[in-house]
C-alpha cells in the first residue's frame, strides 16, 4: 500500500486510495482577506492520524502564513444492517481491523484496532461535537489537543471514543468538566455546531478524509486529497502564495515539544527532526535528560513519554 495519496471516503465510510485525485486548482466566488488553510478531518480517520506526522511538521513550520481551521466531516454516523462496501467485503466494524492495523504499519503510526472487532466505536459524531464544543466554548488550541488524544485513545491504545466515559476522561485530561461538555456536546447546541461543520465540508466540495484546502486572499485556492508528503503542503502552500518567499520556523528543541504534548511516536520525531529511523534513539539520548522521559513500545514502534 502506498503512503501517499490515501483518503477515508466520507460516503461510504472507508478508507483506502484517493481514486486519482490530487491537487486540484480552483476559484473561491468570494475573495478572502485572509490565508485560510481548512483541514477537513474526523476522529476515527485512519489515514487523518497516519497524516500527523507531516501535518505537525508543517503546522509547526508555516503556521505564520495561514489561519488553521479545523472541520470534523462525519465519517461514520452508524453502523447499519446493510453491507457498507459488499465488494471488499466490509459490511460490519470487525471488517475495519485488518485495514486500520494494513493503515499502522505502512504509515508507522501504531493502529491496534482489535475493539472493532468487539467494543467497537458506534459512530465518530460525539467524539466530533465535543470537538466543535470545545472549540466554541474554549479555543482552536485545545479543541485540537482533544482531538489528538482522541485519536491517540483508539487508534493507539484501543479505547472506544463514541463511549461517554472515555470522552469525559479525556476532556478531564485537559482540564475541563468532562460531563458538562458531553452533555453540551449531546445538546442541541452540539448538534448544530457539528452541522455547520457538515455544511462547510459539502460547500468545500470535499469528499473524504483528509482534504486540506488553502485559499489566499485573492480566492485562489488549491485542495490537496489524502494524505501526502511534507513537500506536497509545502508546494500547494506557495501555490497559493506565490509572490511570498517561504521561510520556515525552526521547530522547537525536542525537550519543549515532549513537555507540551507528553507524548510522541518514533515516526512523529522523524518527520519533525528530519532523521532516519535509526537514528532517533541517539538523537533522544542527546536531547533529553534520562531523568525526564521514558521510552515505550507499541506494535513494533517507540514511542516517548514525560516521566510522571
Amino acid at each position: 500500500m502506498r503512503q501517499e495519496n490515501m483518503i477515508c471516503d466520507v460516503e461510504t465510510g472507508l478508507c483506502g486510495e484517493a481514486d486519482g485525485e490530487e491537487m486540484e486548482t480552483f476559484q473561491f466566488n468570494q475573495p478572502k482577506k485572509e490565508i485560510d488553510i481548512y483541514y477537513v478531518t474526523d476522529p476515527i480517520c485512519s489515514h487523518c492520524w497516519a497524516l500527523e506526522p507531516v501535518l505537525r511538521r508543517f503546522l509547526t513550520q508555516f503556521e505564520q502564513y495561514f489561519k488553521l481551521h479545523t472541520v470534523m466531516g462525519g465519517l461514520l454516523e452508524k453502523w447499519s444492517d446493510t453491507s457498507v462496501d459488499p465488494a471488499n467485503g466490509i459490511s460490519g466494524p470487525a471488517d475495519v481491523v485488518g485495514h486500520w492495523k494494513e493503515v499502522g504499519e505502512h504509515s508507522r503510526m501504531p493502529i491496534d484496532g482489535s475493539l472493532m472487532a468487539d467494543d467497537y466505536v458506534t459512530s465518530s459524531y460525539p467524539p466530533s461535537r465535543v470537538f466543535k464544543v470545545i472549540q466554541k466554548e474554549y479555543n482552536d488550541n485545545l479543541a485540537y489537543t482533544f482531538l489528538r488524544h482522541a485519536r491517540e485513545a483508539l487508534f493507539a491504545f484501543n479505547r472506544n471514543i463514541s463511549d461517554a466515559a472515555i470522552l469525559i476522561e479525556l476532556i478531564e485530561g485537559l482540564g475541563l468538566d468532562g460531563e458538562k461538555i458531553v452533555q453540551q456536546a449531546d445538546s442541541a447546541l452540539g448538534h448544530q455546531l457539528l452541522e455547520e461543520d457538515f455544511n462547510l465540508k459539502d460547500s468545500l466540495g470535499v469528499r473524504g478524509f483528509p482534504t486540506i484546502i488553502m485559499v489566499n486572499q485573492e480566492g485562489q485556492g488549491i485542495k490537496i486529497v489524502g494524505a501526502r508528503t511534507f513537500e506536497d503542503y509545502v508546494s500547494g502552500l506557495q501555490q497559493v502564495l506565490p509572490s511570498e518567499t517561504l521561510a520556515p520556523k525552526q521547530v522547537p528543541a525536542f525537550a519543549d515539544l515532549l513537555k507540551q504534548e507528553n507524548l510522541l511516536f518514533s515516526k512523529e520525531v522523524e518527520a519533525l527532526y528530519d532523521l532516519e529511523n535509526s537514528q532517533v534513539q541517539s538523537f533522544a539520548e542527546k536531547e533529553l535528560a534520562t531523568a525526564d522521559y521514558q521510552v515505550h513500545e507499541l506494535l513494533g514502534e517507540q514511542y516517548y513519554t514525560l516521566k510522571k
